[in-house]
């Protein structure tokens, strides 16, 4: 699989206003949910479709549809921020969720919740986070995600950086990471630099 980073001027310019300190958590949030739905375009551009036959006020004719089903699977809490700007360009998926905890002395991620609609093992699945720091929240939630039969991955991201793109393209090859933007690296307590600080916090207005 492949790593992508959608660069588009409108969602550089939204995500510079997230980066300021001084966005507050309504302005943030609102720009997340529309990069959410731009973003949304690329991540779904492969995405296998059917010949079908429709009537027109005019006439028969035949057309394409989705032929696979999206699961959207928000990582909580963050990846919350992404899913209304995903279900307003794609308004029939389904939705998954899945609680990760991190060990702010270990930086390892733990599973503390998840629940699947039951065709995971049949539909696309995209998960949603907007940051992606060390990785190890992500590999944890893949491997939950995978062990109850998904087969056909996507993720989406924000922010990300180097060494959590790494560790995913170690781990789970098989998944497409669709990136907004990859920084320059994570500091001493695992946070990405630049950043945009923790994206939890200033969705819900918790910082």
């Amino acid at each position: 699989m492949a790593t992508f980073v959608i660069e588009h001027p409108l969602i550089t310019h939204k995500l510079s206003i997230m980066r300021n300190k001084e966005t507050k958590c309504k302005d943030f949030a609102e720009n997340l949910k529309e990069i959410a739905a731009l973003a949304a375009y690329e991540v779904t551009k492969d995405l296998p479709t059917k010949i079908v036959e429709v009537e027109t006020p005019l006439t028969l004719t035949t057309t394409k549809m989705l032929a696979k089903d999206v699961i959207l699977v928000p990582i909580l809490r963050a990846g919350l921020g992404f899913l209304d700007g995903m279900k307003s360009v794609i308004p029939n998926a389904k939705v998954g969720h899945i609680v990760m905890k991190r060990d702010e002395e270990t930086l390892e991620a733990k599973e503390y919740y998840a629940n699947f609609p039951s065709t995971i093992n049949e539909d696309m699945i995209i998960v949603l986070d907007p940051m992606l720091a060390t990785g190890s929240s992500l590999a944890k939630a893949l491997d939950s995600i995978k062990q109850k039969g998904a087969k056909h991955i996507k993720f989406l991201c924000l922010v990300a950086a180097p060494e959590g793109i790494k560790l995913i393209e170690q781990l789970h090859p098989d998944v497409d990471l669709y990136i907004c933007a990859v920084d320059e690296k994570l500091n001493e307590h695992g946070y990405i630099l630049p950043g945009l600080g923790d994206a939890g916090d200033r969705i819900f207005g918790t910082e």
